[in-house]
């Protein structure tokens, strides 16, 4: 009879508490999933009444057909938040906790919008009919119109964005109270100012497009803050950075343009998502590239400098640049297929992949003042492009760079697979570290 070891009453609690806590951890999932609407079974199911006992494998793909239809029909009444996934997708298989806290906090804030998931591998034809190219996808789905979210894939940012896109395209301000309020709540909004116009109608166009990233309102000449001066009205103007711009047609062209590139804050922290963001705005990006955990006083002088600039110079530079910071150089280093010391400034072209490096020592804001305006009356030499020459570099850079990550992978799984020396051993018993350390002969 095998004899098996005491165990302690203190260890046989931590089993418990641990049994306990991953009980609780899956009904936590499960609560949660609870919110979120599975659309594969609810209309698999749906389907399933309608069809009958018509069941054979060749009456399958017309249950698909009518189950599409019937959700395409029916989800019009409502407004949907979905997201096209794939099993496979492992963005997607992130994104599942989140999606299904997203599913909980609209249903405990009473939200209209219904939240719900959907295989866009076995559903093609409904996903393609949606647009979705890629996985996950985030959908707003509001009567004849799906609005694609393209923002952090975070809890907050999903919920804002769907409350944004499901209420209404122009938010009326009808007093000063709330026009202070939507001043506190939002980093940047846009206003109309007036009554019926043309450029009222081209406001309402720009919002229908561009409701996806940013609000719009509306509000009297009565409800602006005292301190807007309005040469003209009727009038759009965004306010951000506690200031104020107003859009002029004959300095900013087209309006939903301008709303597109005023849509952000004048300085930023950039990744690289933000950065693809911001080259719609075709503005260009003057980033100090830093190592945010060096405090030392190259690092964070460069960082000040950008700041600096961004804030008192804004009203000369916020047609033409975008100001922030980038914390390391990995990614600036990938996108520039080069080599970046850091603390360094970079100003990017997001029009046409041109960039401008330093050509000079950066010790205050008016050195960057001049920097600034050698790269506008073209005296500083442009790197980059998209030239055929740039484009066959880049071929050849990401070929490189999967080759080196591929080794960098292989390398590392063939460590993780070796034993420990304790594993190692010879014939006799003997480790190998022992057999090593015994003279020759």
């Amino acid at each position: 009879m095998t004899a098996f070891p005491a165990v302690s009453m203190a260890a046989r609690r931590r089993r418990a508490s641990l049994r306990l806590c991953a009980t609780v951890f899956l009904l936590d999932v499960a609560f949660c999933k609870g919110f979120v609407e599975d659309l594969d079974e609810s209309v698999t199911a749906l389907v399933t009444r309608h069809a009958g006992s018509r069941s054979t494998s060749h009456q399958v793909p017309q249950m698909f057909t009518t189950r599409d239809q019937k959700f395409k029909d029916n989800r019009k009444d409502d407004i949907w938040l979905v997201d096209f996934y794939a099993p496979w997708c492992g963005h997607c298989k992130k994104l599942e906790p989140v999606w299904n806290e997203v599913g909980l906090e609209m249903k405990s804030i009473g939200s209209p919008v219904k939240v719900g998931k959907m295989d866009a591998t076995s559903y093609s034809s409904m996903a393609s009919e949606f647009g979705v190219r890629g996985y996950p996808t985030i959908k707003l789905l509001k009567g004849d119109l799906a609005y694609n979210y393209r923002g952090p894939r975070t809890k907050d940012d999903i919920i804002e964005f769907a409350h944004r896109v499901s209420g209404a395209l122009i938010r009326p301000l009808p007093s000063q109270q709330m026009f202070e309020h939507v001043q506190k709540r939002h980093r940047v909004f846009f206003v109309y100012v007036g009554g019926e116009s043309p450029l009222k109608e081209k406001y309402i166009d720009a919002a229908s497009e561009l409701i996806v990233y940013t609000y719009f309102f509306s509000a009297s000449e009565e409800v602006v803050p005292e301190y807007v001066t309005l040469k003209e009205m009727p009038a759009v103007l965004v306010f951000k950075d506690e200031t104020y711009f107003v859009y002029d047609e004959y300095e900013d062209g087209d309006l939903s343009s301008w709303i597109s590139r005023e849509r952000f804050q004048n300085y930023l922290t950039v990744d690289g998502f933000l950065l693809y963001e911001l080259g719609d705005t075709g503005k260009l990006v003057a980033i100090a590239v830093i190592d945010e955990k060096n405090t030392s006083v190259e690092h964070t002088r460069l960082k000040s400098i950008i700041k600096e600039v961004a804030r008192d110079y804004r009203d000369q530079f916020h047609r033409d640049l975008q100001f922030g910071h980038m914390d390391g150089n990995d990614y600036i280093n990938t996108l520039l297929m080069d080599e970046l010391n850091i603390p360094t400034v970079v100003v990017l072209n997001t029009s046409n992949q041109q960039y401008f490096l330093l050509d000079r020592q950066i010790q205050s804001a008016e050195d960057m003042v001049q920097f600034i305006h050698s790269i506008l009356d073209g005296t500083v030499q442009a790197q980059g492009g998209d030239s055929i020459w740039q484009r066959l570099k880049r071929i050849v850079f990401d070929a490189k760079s999967t080759i080196v990550m591929h080794r960098k992978q292989r390398k590392q799984s063939v460590y993780k697979e070796l034993p420990s020396n304790d594993e190692l051993t010879l014939e006799n018993g003997q480790s190998l570290e022992e057999n090593w350390q015994q003279p020759d002969g």
